[in-house]
């Protein structure tokens, strides 16, 4: 349930910049310990699919088993954290707001389309073994069993009972609503620059495009991978590149099965492919990555390679009525990993640099930079993370200057 008010909070004032998931539960944990939160944010959150932001077109995965790659064992550990407080985070959210976030507790199939693929699954599961992640190997018949519309030729799968899904969409709408109800004060505008504190008493503050200057204790960068165009005081704040990910939305027809009855995520021939099914029959299909600066275009390569390899897996992908083509921008660190909590400007943090994992990592980064705001540190768990890393030296925390 709700957290306690901190004593040191008081009713000192932050300014979160950035409306995504990651600003927004960000914003919904601060005001919960007791501090005065504004919240800035261009695009409205009322009309999701309008916006190019990563929280607004994701699928909704809560997959650290079936996401998990070689070298991000420490990024895995912090997605499983965050994985084993959804459900209480559900609860608690869904309590608060009065709205549903569509969250599925019906595990993950990871399936291979060849033999190379059924290799790499085979060595991510000695992974999961090694790290006590659940998952369980299937064969071709098994993985069938559990999902009868995929094609013959699969070769065999894992089984991820602890990755379930979400429908970002929905929990932004519940962040934004539980947060409206905890104190959140909304403002529509764009960031152009951090005001740092002087010796003369002027106080830390957000300048807007518009002019308008939003004192602050403390602010907070989560505006994804535009966080690194907002003027600062020094270079505190890493390149944060965009990676482009084109994705289908598509219906099943009306009175005909589910096409899967959980994700069903797959490799083909080495790429990535997933489905995402919704209650409502929605199935989400996706997705590309890749790195072509803010480019939003969609092109008829990247769709085609998004259907492609979901019919290698599940042909009757080919009856499915597509109602949403859908371009997002994943926020990238240098490093792959998230950047939290406080940075050599003093009352300046960042929450950025979530990559794929950003709705998979809401519930824990609203724990650590709530922390880090009424505290100013990170749990121990986190420090790993923090926003003033130096990347390349093994996950180290000393301070660094961006150039």
């Amino acid at each position: 349930m709700g957290h306690p008010t901190d004593g040191r909070a008081g009713d000192r004032g932050v300014v979160v910049v950035g409306g995504g998931l990651v600003g927004r539960v960000t914003a919904w944990r601060a005001a919960q310990r007791g501090l005065s939160v504004t919240l800035v944010e261009p695009d409205p959150v009322a009309d999701p699919a309008g916006a190019r932001a990563a929280s607004t077109v994701a699928a909704g995965m809560l997959t650290p088993a079936t996401e998990a790659v070689f070298g991000e064992e420490p990024l895995m550990e912090l997605g499983v954290r965050s994985a084993a407080m959804y459900a209480d985070f559900v609860t608690e959210l869904e309590e608060a707001s009065g709205l549903g976030v569509g969250h599925r507790a019906t595990g993950t199939l990871l399936v291979a389309f060849d033999r190379d693929d059924l290799a790499v699954l085979t060595e991510l599961h000695e992974l999961h073994q090694r790290l006590g992640i659940a998952t369980e190997r299937l064969t071709s018949r098994g993985c069938r069993r559990l999902e009868p519309m995929l094609a013959p030729s699969v070769r065999g799968g894992l089984l991820a009972p602890d990755d379930h899904s979400v429908d970002p969409r929905r929990l932004l709408r519940a962040l934004a609503v539980a947060g409206e109800r905890a104190g959140v004060t909304e403002i529509a505008g764009r960031a152009e620059e951090v005001l740092a504190p002087g010796p003369d008493g002027t106080r830390l503050g957000v300048r807007l495009d518009d002019g308008r200057l939003l004192p602050a204790d403390q602010a907070v960068l989560a505006a994804g991978c535009w966080g690194d165009a907002v003027g600062v005081p020094e270079p505190v704040v890493p390149p944060l590149r965009p990676v482009k990910g084109q994705l289908l939305r598509a219906r099943v027809p009306a009175g005909e099965p589910p096409i899967v009855g959980r994700t069903v995520r797959g490799l083909v021939r080495g790429f990535p492919t997933y489905l995402v099914p919704r209650a409502d029959g929605e199935v989400v299909i996706g997705a590309t990555q890749e790195e072509l600066g803010h480019d939003t275009s969609l092109t008829a390569g990247g769709l085609w390679q998004v259907l492609r390899d979901a019919r290698e897996l599940v042909p009757g992908v080919s009856e499915l009525e597509i109602t949403e083509t859908c371009v997002g921008l994943r926020p990238g660190s240098p490093d792959n990993e998230p950047l939290l909590g406080p940075t050599r400007v003093p009352g300046l943090h960042l929450a950025a640099g979530h990559f794929r994992h950003g709705v998979l990592l809401t519930p824990v980064t609203g724990e650590v930079m709530a922390r880090a705001l009424t505290t100013g540190v990170l749990p121990e768990y986190a420090q790993r993370f923090a926003a003033d890393r130096v990347f390349g030296g093994g996950g180290t925390t000393k301070r660094k200057q961006w150039e």
